[in-house]
């Protein structure tokens, strides 16, 4: 379950996008016997999972579930923490009480990687330690394997993302994909891990462009359009608050730089 980071975009093959999911189950079925059900889609929310994905993916009744959404909701400006704790909590916990081994991540500073000013920066990392405080729970509570993002040594590296910068390139994912199969080993799940080795069409980067062009670049303006203004209010009350902050006579001077 999950957003595009899961349906796979960044990683086209075969005229369709693969992605780690899939690069980690075509590796467990090398060995073993494999149902792999993807139901994640672009754009997907939080509470798009509770409504529409979950009731799907239980039926199926997994052994192994990923769960990683979330970034979308970070980028919108109906944020809102309690919501998004409440309903992956239930998201977890229906999986779990079903028996399946689940699979998360703690996110990385997204925002270095967007290369957003501070002001804007600020409050994404907020949002994204928010986010990250409620996977750190769902982890303690239900178990599972986590892959901490922040942690991987090449996470920042431009060659780990495609040209949108919203999605990780093939590399990206295989080394996801890396990553979740090294945890299955460990779990007691022995089989060869998929390669580093890049084998995507050889067009994806011209597929990229027209991506961006068509879907990436709208898609940043509306996200500018949502998150922008209130955005750049908090970080102007929060420039102000810290601007005030030397009482003398009764008034308030600016701090010095």
């Amino acid at each position: 379950m999950g957003d595009s980071l899961t349906y796979g975009l960044g990683d086209r093959a075969s005229r369709s996008y693969r992605g780690w999911a899939r690069l980690l189950s075509q590796a467990i079925a090398r060995d073993h016997d494999v149902s792999f059900c993807n139901l994640a889609y672009p754009g997907t929310t939080v509470a798009d999972i509770r409504a529409e994905q979950l009731s799907e993916a239980l039926d199926h009744r997994p052994h192994v579930a990923s769960l990683i959404v979330g970034l979308n909701d970070t980028m919108r400006s109906t944020w809102d923490p309690r919501s998004v704790r409440a309903d992956l909590l239930h998201v977890a916990g229906c999986l779990a009480e079903r028996g399946a081994m689940l699979l998360t991540v703690r996110f990385h500073d997204h925002s270095r990687v967007f290369g957003l000013p501070g002001f804007l920066a600020r409050p994404m990392r907020q949002r994204i330690d928010q986010l990250n405080t409620t996977y750190d729970e769902i982890h303690e509570t239900y178990g599972g394997l986590q892959v901490d993002l922040a942690g991987h040594p090449g996470i920042y590296d431009r060659e780990f993302w495609s040209l949108d910068r919203l999605h990780p390139s093939e590399l990206g994912h295989r080394a996801l994909a890396h990553e979740f199969s090294a945890l299955l080993d460990q779990h007691g799940l022995t089989f060869e891990p998929p390669g580093l080795e890049l084998d995507g069409d050889p067009t994806t980067r011209l597929a990229e462009l027209r991506t961006l062009a068509f879907d990436g670049l709208p898609w940043v303006a509306r996200r500018v359009r949502d998150l922008g203004p209130s955005l750049s209010r908090k970080a102007l009350h929060a420039a102000l608050r810290g601007a005030y902050s030397s009482p003398v006579q009764g008034t308030y001077q600016f701090a010095p730089r």
